[in-house]
């Protein structure tokens, strides 16, 4: 079809009329006080509506990367509250003179520690990577101090436990100096990790709270009272596991304690963060959440109950770990849940803007 073709002229010029027709009814609106932003007159005062935006991103990806991180650093949490509570456990029995409690808290604590280094250097891909961490000391990053942590709680902790074989080394000799040697340097050890425990049993929740991931970086109000409960938790689901019930007073003390920090924790969770509570209450991580607080209340429960049980102890300690497992899988996946729906980012970034631009205008 050639320029000159009379069609296109009939069209260009119908096209032109149109738009005169357009103007002339946008004029005569505007000297009516007519509304404006629709197509108006010989139209049918038909108006163009904007679509309501939907939550998605360019080219349908996630606003946000999901988290790299695996199954790995999901255990990683678990172990290195276990590890926390048991050395807490281990100083209550050393201090109240129960050494079945003392000697259990203590290997455990060897055993959690020493599974957190493996997860930990799993995660990272390469073991020289965790000593590269340790070339500087930087105290506004979460995982930098997570690292000094592990690093001064693990040797202390290693050695609280080394001093638990004492008894079986011969009396006389060289090892026999060792075996005199070895309780107190025990002791020591077992205190100064103790008194790291705290530390390690919730850096990690200030380490995820530091993150973009939305349910989380909301979260970091909560998230160290719920994982320094199930720190305790996990402890105490040791001792109640693997010592008599005679010896197991601190450990019941400890798992109600525990208990109760990670219930109030986990409420404030779930309904002082809005939106992005959701994730929390739904999906995968709200299913392991409630199962956790439901181990939670029945351990604690059998604990109280079966004080004289050794059946209805154990079985309690084993309902308290199981706990300390679902409540740490459980934060992780409301959080990677968070990163993958853009309506966890978009919709509390439009709540902030509101919320500034009012207060704009009542400051004017």
């Amino acid at each position: 079809m050639t320029p000159r073709d009379p069609e296109v002229g009939d069209r260009f010029r119908r096209f032109r009329d149109q738009a005169a027709d357009d103007r002339t009814d946008d004029r005569t609106d505007d000297r009516t006080g007519g509304r404006r932003g629709g197509r108006r007159g010989g139209r049918g005062g038909e108006e163009l509506a904007v679509p309501r935006a939907e939550f998605r991103s360019y080219y349908g990806r996630p606003i946000l990367k999901p988290p790299v991180w695996t199954w790995e650093i999901a255990a990683y949490l678990f172990t290195g509250g276990l590890a926390a509570g048991s050395s807490l456990l281990a100083a209550g029995g050393q201090v109240t003179g129960r050494p079945a409690l003392r000697r259990v808290g203590r290997v455990a604590a060897l055993v959690a520690v020493t599974a957190s280094a493996g997860l930990l250097v799993k995660d990272l891909g390469r073991p020289e990577r965790f000593h590269h961490m340790l070339r500087v000391a930087k105290p506004t990053s979460p995982m930098s101090v997570g690292t000094w942590i592990l690093s001064a709680y693990g040797p202390a902790a290693g050695l609280a436990a080394i001093a638990e074989a004492a008894p079986l080394l011969p009396e006389r000799g060289p090892l026999g100096l060792v075996r005199r040697v070895l309780p107190p340097v025990g002791h020591a050890a077992g205190l100064a990790a103790a008194a790291t425990a705290p530390a390690l049993g919730t850096y990690t929740a200030v380490l995820l709270a530091d993150t973009a991931v939305p349910s989380w970086h909301e979260a970091y109000p909560h998230l160290p009272f719920v994982f320094a409960g199930s720190a305790l938790a996990s402890g105490a689901g040791v001792g109640l596991l693997a010592v008599p019930p005679a010896q197991a007073g601190p450990a019941r003390r400890m798992a109600v304690a525990g208990a109760a920090l990670e219930l109030v924790g986990a409420h404030r969770l779930e309904t002082r963060s809005g939106l992005l509570g959701e994730p929390y209450r739904t999906g995968r991580g709200g299913r392991l959440l409630r199962v956790g607080r439901a181990l939670t209340v029945a351990g604690v429960a059998g604990a109280l109950v079966g004080a004289r049980s050794r059946v209805l102890s154990a079985a309690s300690g084993a309902a308290l770990l199981a706990a300390s497992v679902a409540t740490r899988f459980g934060v992780f996946h409301a959080g990677v849940a968070s990163a993958r729906d853009p309506k966890y980012t978009v919709l509390p970034q439009r709540e902030r803007l509101a919320r500034r631009a009012g207060e704009a205008t009542a400051g004017r």
